[in-house]
């Protein structure tokens, strides 16, 4: 693979609602703007297509990958721009029953260059009654995924992961430098953990971590964090909307970088065998 040393990253940012044609302009208006600003490699959040909290609207307007009007209008738009594209994720049908929530890389030609189905599954009861349970419509990935860019390789994960550091080790030692973070973190979650987590995980595995995110208040009543974000190997923010308002963020990346941070602390090479622990039973006194 012939790597670059720098290129230009940009995240965009959306406020999706119901309405996948909507949904579809709002993202492509993005892509653009990104693209027209000098991006080299674009990506968008989590459920770019539709944000939608109740199963009987999810189902009436997902598709499966080779009908989903959203999947086609951005290869076709990465191919129009010649950029890299990580489409953070949309809701593809699978079965009548259920949906994978689908990353997907598109090449510069247009081509689905990687897809990546959500592993882990956002089954949470929160203070203040807000409650999820993803694995209600979504059937969990099984594998993770990692994909060659023109400036090194590329670890794909969606939202909930960020709470599994043993995927994103994984895939650092497979040989990725960079990890893609597509999310709709709710603002609970967000304001307490969002900026913690990204920098753990970049610090963790000596890789760039990029955080594309939905954010405001949604028609489905739903509220997202924003404040999308590039963090650089050694854990310092590179980029991030500093708000939950649909927008692009743009981010040099020099990838050396990568080499310096693991330079400095070479911990994915010092992983050694130990032994689980194991619960012993209590005594009781005779």
């Amino acid at each position: 693979m012939d790597t670059a040393r720098t290129f230009t990253a940009a995240l965009v940012q959306m406020r999706a609602g119901r309405d996948v044609a909507v949904n579809i302009a709002d993202v492509s208006g993005l892509v653009s703007e990104a693209a027209a600003q000098g991006a080299d490699f674009v990506m968008t959040p989590e459920m770019t297509s539709l944000l939608e909290t109740k199963s009987e609207r999810l189902f009436a307007n997902t598709f499966e990958e080779k009908d989903d009007p959203a999947l086609a209008a951005l290869r076709a738009l990465a191919a129009a721009k010649k950029i890299w594209l990580l489409i953070g994720s949309l809701p593809v049908k699978i079965s009548p029953q259920k949906l994978a929530n689908r990353s997907f890389l598109i090449a510069p030609d247009g081509g689905v260059a990687a897809r990546y189905d959500k592993i882990h599954m956002f089954d949470v009861d929160l203070e203040g009654g807000e409650s999820y349970r993803e694995s209600k419509n979504f059937e969990p990935g099984r594998a993770a995924v990692i994909a060659d860019l023109p400036w090194g390789r590329l670890g794909m994960t969606v939202c909930y992961d960020l709470r599994f550091p043993q995927l994103y080790r994984a895939l650092a030692q497979a040989g990725a430098g960079f990890l893609t973070v597509p999310a709709a973190f709710t603002r609970q979650t967000g304001e307490a953990h969002w900026h913690t987590l990204l920098k753990a995980r970049a610090i963790e595995t000596g890789c760039y971590v990029f955080a594309p995110a939905q954010g405001g208040k949604h028609e489905c009543g739903r509220e997202t964090f924003g404040h999308s974000l590039v963090i650089a190997p050694w854990g310092e923010i590179v980029a991030e909307a500093a708000h939950d308002a649909p927008c692009v963020v743009l981010a040099e990346i020099d990838t050396a970088r990568i080499a310096e941070a693991r330079g400095r602390v070479p911990s994915l090479g010092h992983d050694r065998d130990f032994a689980l622990p194991v619960v012993k039973a209590e005594r009781r006194a005779s």
